[in-house]
């Protein structure tokens, strides 16, 4: 089952229109103020709608129940989906599908920080400890090494989902406090020193959101709504934790067992209480890609905190981390700005240029499939590229490795630690 329409928004608000108005053209040149940026390069291509769609229905043959990607690109929109949303019902996907984000969770906890840090509430390179007396074992992990990787606290994740079903069953229905998952963190030797290295880690915006709700005396659902959903008039993304449940329309998520061959798990009910700040964020494509865009035009917070939001650590060939944000440096010579998303049964990607103009959603049910996860992160070269790359990336989704490029992804935002085939 394929659709895919291109059309013309509609006015959804003020605060959208302004996002949208400018004339569409070229996207931006990469950004070049930070190390490891690519140089700028000015690229005219439009999307190419083609080869996104033959990247989604590789997905689905990898595994994938459903796909479906949105682009919004100055006005102008692209709706591409592939297979179901609901395997028991036979529903089709779509892009109006609510859907839980995962780690895309993280962007929307680093604004609400740095928003703090322009309010004068919080300092970036004052250690944790001054603000949540005794939480960590070390006074030289700072606020900035939290929002970058860089504190060396242990991702409990690792332990939790070392056996992907048995582990999600386990805490399905549970319901954690923070404090109860930076003690899971504790329990490990810390992978380096603070500052020391980029080590991707769940327990950091676990922390982050401890940090949200002792400076603002309110929960982190509170805040997003207040700082984020609301200014955005973002109405379908929600933070429902404890709830288990999506509310409305929603794409169910179904999670590979370790077992090869073994039947898919429905894993679209949970309280998602192991992520909370780190993950456990609910949106659609539309509010991803009108949040994305804001960010990247600077809406959510000060030019001073937009900067140091993208003071990079470089990760490998084509990517680095700022504060809660990722930037992909792409074959066409430009970098996009974003998260990707990994929670039980999901794996999402959302990125937009560095001037916001155009933005990806991207999204695939299925997660603990390293295939599908590959084939996923190529919907990015299409979606900003396009046609001299969607044909790279479409090949790259059917072989090992994939393009030079696109290095291969062993490891999802659950469980980093673990390498998966």
């Amino acid at each position: 089952m394929v659709s895919g329409t291109v059309g013309t928004g509609t006015a959804l608000g003020a605060v959208l229109v302004s996002l949208l108005a400018a004339p569409a053209q070229a996207v931006t040149p990469a950004d070049t103020d930070g190390p490891g940026a690519r140089p700028a390069a000015a690229v005219a291509a439009a999307p190419d709608d083609a080869g996104l769609r033959a990247i989604l229905r590789t997905a689905r043959t990898q595994g994938a129940p459903g796909a479906m990607a949105r682009i919004d690109d100055n006005g102008t929109v692209h709706r591409l989906v592939e297979g179901l949303a609901d395997r028991a019902t036979r529903r089709t996907i779509s892009t109006n599908d609510r859907f839980r984000v995962g780690s895309i969770t993280k962007t929307f906890s680093a604004v609400v920080l740095l928003q703090l840090v322009d309010e004068g509430k919080l300092k970036l390179d004052t250690s944790v400890n001054s603000y949540l007396p005794g939480l960590l074992p070390d006074n030289r992990i700072t606020v900035r090494h939290i929002l970058s990787h860089r504190s060396g606290l242990y991702d409990y994740t690792n332990d939790l989902f070392a056996r992907t079903v048995p582990g999600f069953e386990a805490v399905r229905t549970k319901v954690f406090s923070y404090r109860d998952l930076v003690k899971l963190s504790l329990r490990k030797a810390r992978t380096n020193a603070p500052g020391a290295a980029y080590s991707y880690s769940n327990t950091n915006f676990v922390v982050a959101g401890l940090l949200i709700e002792k400076l603002t005396g309110h929960g982190v659902a509170a805040e997003y709504k207040k700082r984020i959903f609301t200014p955005l008039s973002l109405a379908d993304t929600v933070y429902v934790h404890p709830d288990a449940t999506i509310p409305g329309r929603h794409a169910n998520g179904y999670l590979t067992p370790d077992a090869a061959g073994a039947a898919l798990v429905d894993s679209t009910r949970q309280t998602a209480s192991w992520a909370q700040s780190a993950g456990a964020i609910i949106s659609t494509p539309h509010d991803l890609d009108v949040f994305l865009s804001a960010l990247a035009r600077g809406k959510l917070m000060s030019a001073a905190q937009l900067t140091q939001m993208k003071k990079w650590t470089q990760v490998n060939s084509n990517t680095a981390y700022g504060l809660g944000l990722r930037r992909r440096d792409l074959s066409c010579g430009i970098s996009v700005y974003g998260h990707t998303g990994t929670v039980q049964g999901y794996y999402s990607y959302a990125f937009t240029t560095k001037d916001g103009k155009r933005s990806l959603t991207a999204l695939a049910n299925t997660s603990n499939n390293t295939k599908v996860l590959n084939t996923m992160y190529r919907t990015l070269e299409p979606a900003f590229c396009g046609k001299s790359a969607a044909a790279s990336a479409v090949r790259g989704a059917t072989r090992s490795g994939g393009p030079a490029t696109a290095p291969p992804e062993r490891h999802e935002d659950i469980a980093p630690g673990i390498t998966r085939d």
